[in-house]
């Protein structure tokens, strides 16, 4: 009962955190707007320097960025457990999950079922996207010049992805958020070369235990206790920094990558829940809606993962060695909601830049953004940096082509929150879906209110 109680405090806190810090941060979107530009400018800048100022961005000290500044050290927080994380609960999974066999099927199991959704959330959204230009909603004018400095990659063969997730050096791929494919391969070599050690491996599996308590435990103090206060000052900030002149021409964009979004997390899941596993879907929905607002709130699929984790194991009745094997992979593979942004802001930046987007190009561009995404390297804002991969690979290079594509780097957080939500409920559901094939999904616990 207690527990139950700390549950939906922990939800109602986060709901508050989050409809609190878009009020905030839209009242000071509105005065920005109203100072810049007049006599009163200077009001502004003493309010941007207290609260949102981004305090590495300068040489010396312009400001205190205390939102910032809250904000950084809860997600460095979260960042810091993501490795010990992923390599104790996967390793410690594999000693149960040791039989290569069903090592094998259950992989086979949830790279297909992420496939799937990769499938239809491109399909779906490109029909989304289709319709909204043929409205001629995304003809608009776009500025004369970039919104920001272009952030671009290179093109590259997804399958290097591949190659890399096996690390030359265990300590490098140890070090860094940057490497959690090769975490998985690490943490997966290490659970069945314990196993089959036996008892001589016991003395480093206890150690490896009494860490994974310990990650755990600092998990659910930022979780519990600071995430609702560094949710209100992210989403705040995010707003405040803003800025209005690249809100108006990509206003359709947001709008239409935010509700095809969420449409398809209402949809596709709970859908794909009831035809594999003829559970209510409706249950599955309301257990992870707090997983998709704390993952909106973090933009971080990585920050997530302990409270995705915790959700499918305590309250979707999944098995927690087979939730240390999909979700981190998950956290990498499935990025199905990047793919339906791929969609959407392609179609957008070709029409507003007057090029003509057809069935047969939104096609082509499924299959580009379904193998980046699928191999979509760690780098700050991937998904949205990848559009670039996918235009390139589309010959959408003209100038006007680049100032929308800045558009898109500029704007990204708002429907960034609604993306990410589609990545992490689906790995959510996936977890659900193997779980249930493997007879591993306590059905009791899936369906307690």
């Amino acid at each position: 009962m207690k527990s139950q109680k700390q549950k939906s405090s922990i939800v109602k806190k986060m709901l508050i955190a989050v409809a609190a810090g878009f009020g905030v941060g839209i009242i000071c979107l509105l005065i920005k707007a109203q100072l810049v530009g007049t006599d009163a400018e200077g009001v502004w800048k003493v309010v941007d320097a207290i609260f949102f100022q981004d305090i590495t961005a300068t040489t010396k000290i312009e400001g205190i960025g205390i939102f910032y500044i809250i904000g950084q050290l809860f997600m460095r927080g979260l960042q810091m457990m993501i490795v010990p994380l992923v390599l104790c609960s996967l390793s410690l999974a594999l000693c149960s999950l040791a039989d290569p066999k069903k090592l094998g099927r259950i992989a086979g199991k949830t790279f297909v079922c992420y496939l799937c959704f990769y499938i239809v959330a491109a399909a779906l959204a490109g029909a989304g996207a289709y319709f909204v230009k043929s409205m001629g909603w995304f003809n608009v004018n776009l500025p004369a010049q970039q919104a920001q400095d272009l952030v671009t990659m290179d093109g590259y063969n997804p399958l290097v992805t591949v190659v890399n997730a096996v690390p030359s050096n265990i300590i490098n791929a140890l070090s860094s958020n940057n490497a959690i494919l090769s975490v998985v391969v690490v943490a997966i070599v290490l659970g069945l070369c314990m196993t089959a050690m036996g008892e001589k491996a016991a003395p480093l599996k206890r150690v490896i235990e009494v860490l994974n308590d310990v990650v755990q435990m600092a998990l659910n103090f930022l979780i519990n206790k600071v995430a609702p206060v560094a949710i209100f000052c992210m989403i705040a900030r995010a707003f405040a920094v803003y800025g209005v002149e690249y809100i108006s021409p990509t206003l359709v964009w947001i709008a239409t990558t935010i509700v095809v979004s969420l449409l398809l997390v209402v949809t596709i899941y709970p859908i794909g829940i009831f035809l594999t596993t003829r559970l209510n879907p409706f249950t599955f929905l309301k257990k992870s809606a707090k997983i998709g607002m704390f993952a909106a709130a973090t933009n971080s699929s990585a920050a997530t993962l302990p409270l995705n984790t915790k959700t499918c194991t305590e309250e979707l009745g999944c098995s927690k060695d087979i939730t240390s094997f999909v979700l981190p992979t998950g956290m990498t593979v499935n990025m199905n909601g990047t793919t339906a942004m791929h969609m959407i802001a392609i179609t957008f930046i070709a029409t507003a830049a007057g090029v003509e987007i057809t069935p047969v190009t939104l096609m082509l561009t499924a299959f580009l953004s379904i193998c980046t995404a699928i191999g979509t390297p760690a780098i700050p804002v991937a998904g949205t940096t990848m559009v670039y991969v996918v235009m390139m690979g589309l010959g959408l290079n003209s100038e006007l082509c680049m100032i929308g594509y800045s558009l898109i780097l500029a704007m990204n957080y708002l429907p960034g929150m609604a993306v990410i939500t589609l990545n992490v409920i689906g790995d959510a559901a996936t977890n659900v879906i193997v779980c249930s094939k493997e007879g591993k999904l306590d059905k009791e616990v899936y369906n307690k209110k």
